[in-house]
């Protein structure tokens, strides 16, 4: 599974550790069925997602506007703003095989996390 991941500016990595154990129950997965996370390219200097992923020892892969943008994700997205359809889902559909998403993104605080395989 890939888990696609937005933050908001300043985020720690306990919040993001936090929000991903929380989706990941709600999905009835487990860490151990995780096998990267995926981003947008202008969070590659987020200090706390960084922090996180490093503790959780799962590789996280930040993606290009233009990956980002080439899915259509189902959910409306902030990341509008930034020039992006989204971050959470296209990130993780990217990344998988199957293309599917076991998990719509969910906004958990200042953490957004989508689940796909």
């Amino acid at each position: 599974m890939i888990i696609g991941i937005g933050t908001r500016r300043g985020i720690t990595k306990e919040e993001v550790i936090e929000a991903v154990e929380q989706a990941l129950g709600e999905c009835g997965a487990g860490l151990e069925e995780v096998t990267a996370f995926a981003s947008a390219k202008l969070k590659e200097n987020e200090q706390g997602l960084l922090e996180a992923v490093e503790l959780l020892g799962i590789p996280v892969k930040f993606l290009p506007d233009e990956v980002l943008n080439s899915y259509n994700p189902p959910s409306a997205s902030q990341a509008s703003r930034f020039g992006l359809k989204g971050v959470a889902e296209p990130a993780a559909l990217a990344l998988s095989e199957k293309n599917e998403l076991i998990c719509r993104k969910k906004v958990y605080g200042r953490v957004t996390i989508a689940i796909a395989r």
